[in-house]
């Protein structure tokens, strides 16, 4: 026996009906409101509908809620940070990457600047050093003291020069005798001398050097310096000369030199130097060679 079908079946099952659709389900995506800092309010939005009649709407629908649902993630983590054991919000170390090569420049002129500046410094320091040194070497001056002029041939006679013009001839042969003392306390110094002349009315009638040598610090030497001249011309000087009742021929000459010193305080770099001109005035008989002495007041120096 069959029932009749009520009004109330008919209304159940007609939605099951293939002409109709299915009943949709709604369902929601909770996100963190902008609105707040903490994180802890949200809001509710409804996500699209699918209809099992429009294939197409459907997968837009879900590829539509998943990129809405990816783009509201990063707007939670900026909006809803951790925070640490003291309450303050954490925050995301940003990596940059990028070319130091400015900082690298500036360490470079930094030390470049900096070796100059000792290389400068250096070289004021031992400039100024030189320069104390320099000044306390200047005063020590070489002593130089004359003290004898040995001669051993001496004669003044007629002759002709070289040309052939007649003129009064001049030989002479001797020995000056030097003594000198370097006082400097910490450096040896190297001596010598121009041409020891000694002269007549002008004239050069011998000639003599000092041979250069090393003298050490706080010592005396004597020194020797041969002087010579042969055939000299005096001309008309000839004629102004004395002559004695025994023949003898007084002649005044002068004795003229200059001794040098240099010594190396701090090896080439710094050095002193002093020159000494000495005069010495002296008589000598033509008749007799003998050794004419001189003291501290017979010479002239400068």
């Amino acid at each position: 026996m069959q029932h009749a079908k009520s009004e109330s079946d008919v209304t159940s099952l007609a939605p099951s009906s293939p002409s109709r659709s299915p009943k949709r389900h709604v369902y929601y995506v909770q996100s963190p409101s902008r609105d707040s800092q903490d994180g802890d309010k949200s809001s509710v939005q409804p996500s699209p509908m699918e209809s099992p009649s429009h294939h197409s709407f459907g997968r837009h629908s879900r590829n539509s809620s998943a990129s809405r649902f990816s783009g509201i993630l990063p707007s939670a983590g900026r909006k809803g940070r951790k925070r640490n054991d003291k309450g303050w919000p954490e925050c995301d170390v940003i990596m940059e990457e990028g070319k130091y090569d400015e900082f690298d420049d500036d360490k470079k002129f930094t030390r470049r600047c900096q070796a100059a500046m000792a290389v400068v410094g250096f070289i004021l320091l031992f400039t100024v050093f030189c320069l104390i040194i320099w000044g306390a070497g200047r005063p020590f001056k070489a002593e130089v003291a004359v003290k004898s002029l040995s001669v051993s041939n001496f004669y003044i006679g007629s002759g002709a020069d070289s040309s052939g013009v007649p003129t009064n001839m001049l030989n002479f042969n001797g020995s000056l005798k030097l003594s000198i003392y370097n006082p400097a306390t910490f450096y040896g110094i190297h001596v010598s001398s121009m041409p020891v002349n000694l002269v007549y009315s002008e004239f050069v009638v011998a000639t003599g050097e000092l041979k250069k040598y090393f003298q050490p610090r706080k010592s005396r030497r004597t020194v020797f310096v041969h002087i010579e001249g042969t055939k000299v011309p005096l001309y008309g000087a000839g004629s102004t000369l004395q002559v004695g009742s025994n023949n003898a021929v007084q002649v005044p000459l002068m004795l003229n030199f200059t001794v040098q010193s240099r010594g190396d305080v701090v090896g080439k770099l710094v050095r002193t130097k002093h020159r000494k001109r000495i005069s010495c005035p002296l008589k000598i008989d033509s008749t007799s060679n003998k050794i004419i002495e001189f003291n501290k007041n017979s010479c002239d120096f400068s």
